[in-house]
């Protein structure tokens, strides 16, 4: 399965997918499960760490002032980005559980993304945005 998944990744040109899914597949020839385990208990954690640093280390380099920062939210494209990223971080709180409890629902993703990138010049999103969606839509179907 996560040969699979890589191989969509690949063919979706979704580098982040099959990057990871050959680091899952090399982790899979180490002695043991010790890695894996832990990635499977932490990865999500540690990576949404990562991706926070990305984002604030162009604050910590100083390229964005405290008064930037404060102007922003004065217009209205920047309250509606803030919005927005309010948003965004709902709805990958509502995929990372999503992914957690069903994991299943990876390989779907993956041929949507596909379907999306070769059909409608599509960009492929990360899966936690998308498995947020896929949550709310589903939520909505139970009623």
């Amino acid at each position: 399965m996560l040969l699979v998944i890589t191989i969509l990744g690949v063919i979706s040109k979704n580098a982040t997918v099959w990057i990871a899914g050959v680091g899952l597949l090399a982790l899979r020839l180490w002695p043991g499960n010790q890695p894996l385990a832990w990635t499977e208990q932490y990865g999500l954690k540690v990576g949404v760490i990562i991706l926070t640093m990305g984002v604030l280390a162009p604050v910590a380099l100083g390229k964005i002032p405290w008064s930037q920062l404060v102007d922003t939210v004065k217009s209205y494209s920047g309250l509606a980005a803030v919005v927005v990223g309010i948003l965004v971080a709902y709805l990958g709180g509502r995929g990372a559980n999503l992914l957690t409890n069903q994991p299943t629902v990876v390989t779907g993703l993956m041929i949507g993304t596909i379907i999306g990138v070769a059909l409608f010049r599509g960009v492929p999103v990360g899966p936690l945005i998308a498995a947020g969606i896929l949550s709310l839509f589903t939520q909505f179907l139970r009623g």
